[in-house]
């Protein structure tokens, strides 16, 4: 497969149950707050599992997004990083943890593994049904957006802020969410 150096931020979780859409409210964080250089990447990836794989092709390296159990306060940041990601998507991540472990097996199968791999969240608080951040996760949520932007600039890629009249604009062939909600 042909690689080219390329960024995608995955925003994961369900937007119905609390603090496990924290990914999908990151991703539209990003998106609404900074541009996009090119060959950067954000999508809400929602809780789709393997039907994500095609998204991974031209990723040299990729930032997941989402709620991360650990022993830690909830709302506290948590980064995980190369081989540390697999064992914590099959241990610590929230209800979706099946699809999203499945998702980097499938990688490794498919020889599309990025060349680095971060994961990114906050410890949740509540993952019932509800369509809102708990208070210690909603209060962190900048918390952790400033930090994927930090890691893309590790990572070479630089997100700019938008001017304060400057729209996000959205283009829908990037489509890729549970939600339904495609970001670039």
């Amino acid at each position: 497969m042909v690689r080219s150096e390329n960024l995608l931020i995955l925003g994961l979780g369900n937007l119905l149950c609390g603090d496990d859409g924290l990914g999908v409210a990151a991703v539209e964080e990003i998106h609404r707050r900074y541009r996009l250089p090119d060959g950067v990447r954000v999508l809400d990836g929602g809780t789709l599992g393997l039907t994500l794989l095609a998204h991974f092709e031209d990723a040299e390296d990729v930032i997941l997004v989402d709620a991360i159990q650990a022993d830690a306060p909830a709302g506290s940041l948590v980064r995980l990083e190369g081989d540390e990601v697999a064992p914590a998507v099959r241990n610590r991540l929230s209800v979706h943890q099946i699809g999203v472990a499945d998702l980097l097996d499938g990688l490794r199968l498919l020889d599309a593994f990025p060349q680095r791999l971060i994961l990114l969240g906050l410890v949740p608080e509540k993952m019932e049904l509800e369509i809102a951040l708990s208070d210690p996760v909603g209060s962190n949520l900048q918390l952790l957006v400033a930090e994927i932007v930090k890691e893309a600039a590790r990572m070479g890629y630089d997100l700019h802020s938008r001017d304060t009249h400057e729209e996000a604009v959205s283009d829908t062939s990037d489509i890729a969410a549970g939600a339904g909600v495609g970001l670039r």
